[in-house]
């Protein structure tokens, strides 16, 4: 029997049948087996097959992984020259942030696009909590949104409590396999309570003093909005470490970078040093955002580190 991870515990995962069931099934011992630097075989959203354990009546094993047609991936946490898979063969990334309780680094929101971009899937960004903004912070995410409509990233500002905005958002997810990510407290568990009636996962105040979510969310799970529309929600997750991407190409995950292939002096420019560079003049123009540049410095300098 075919069918697809929803959710992944460590050690046992929930399949979801082309049926409806859900099934929990457990890791046949080679892939554990397997030489690999990926911290975990399978992610939410692997096609898999399964079959009953002989063993037991109501046990399942999974026993074939089908290849992924994507997947975002980041540096394991815990284990150095490790990564972990987020989630696998997604239509759209989709990056909730916010300006205060808590803020989202611009830092973060670009790993994720790039991350994105390396593997040719759709991203946008969702700027959260509207109705909370008090004039300073609303011009500060008004400055934010133009500076990535400028790289052709949909953007919205909405707020999760807005019935008008949620509604609006489950147009967005509709017919799509959505990775949701963010920091923990953006709100990402209290749009998915409004995107799926009786849901009901767990959502936290933010601290005022730290400025700070808490994680309610602990694990990757897949949750179905209908039929056709699924949204995978992460753990809040405070750092994105990039993995399987190198310097040499990390400009071509950047559009506005990639959009002036071949404009500079030096067919290898690394937009950092380089005299007559198309990316440092136009980032002294203004026409790209400084912090886009910014963030590309920190993730070449990351990667030349690790080297």
């Amino acid at each position: 029997m075919k069918g697809t991870v929803i959710k992944s515990t460590g050690s046992w995962y929930e399949v979801r049948t082309p049926d409806g069931q859900t099934l929990s099934c457990r890791l046949k011992g080679i892939f554990k087996l397997e030489e690999s630097k990926i911290t975990n075989p399978i992610a939410v959203g692997d096609k898999v097959e399964i079959s009953r354990e002989e063993k037991g009546e109501h046990t399942w094993i999974i026993r074939k992984i089908f290849p992924r047609e994507n997947y975002i991936i980041r540096k394991a946490i815990k284990k150095a020259e490790h990564s972990h898979l987020l989630a696998a063969n997604i239509d759209q990334v989709v990056v909730m942030a916010t300006v205060t309780l808590p803020r989202t680094s611009l830092g973060f929101i670009d790993r994720v696009l790039v991350t994105a971009e390396a593997y040719r899937i759709p991203a946008m960004v969702i700027w959260n909590k509207s109705d909370i903004l008090k004039e300073k912070d609303r011009r500060k995410v008004n400055f934010f949104m133009e500076q990535y409509k400028k790289t052709g990233y949909p953007i919205r500002l909405i707020s999760a409590q807005d019935p008008k905005d949620v509604k609006a958002m489950r147009s967005v997810f509709q017919d799509k396999v959505n990775l949701l990510v963010g920091h923990s407290g953006v709100g990402k568990s209290t749009l998915m309570n409004q995107l799926i009636p009786g849901l009901n996962q767990k959502t936290a105040e933010v601290s005022t003093f730290a400025n700070k979510g808490v994680h309610t969310t602990t694990f990757a799970e897949m949750f179905v909005m209908d039929n056709q529309s699924f949204i995978i929600d992460t753990p809040g997750i405070k750092e994105l470490g990039l993995s399987e991407i190198y310097d040499e190409e990390l400009s071509h995950y950047f559009p506005e970078m990639r959009a002036l292939f071949g404009e500079c002096k030096f067919h290898n420019c690394t937009h950092i040093h380089e005299p007559q560079c198309a990316v440092i003049e136009l980032v002294e123009m203004g026409e790209i955002p400084e912090s886009r540049y910014l963030s590309y410095l920190s993730m070449f300098k990351e990667e030349d580190n690790r080297r």
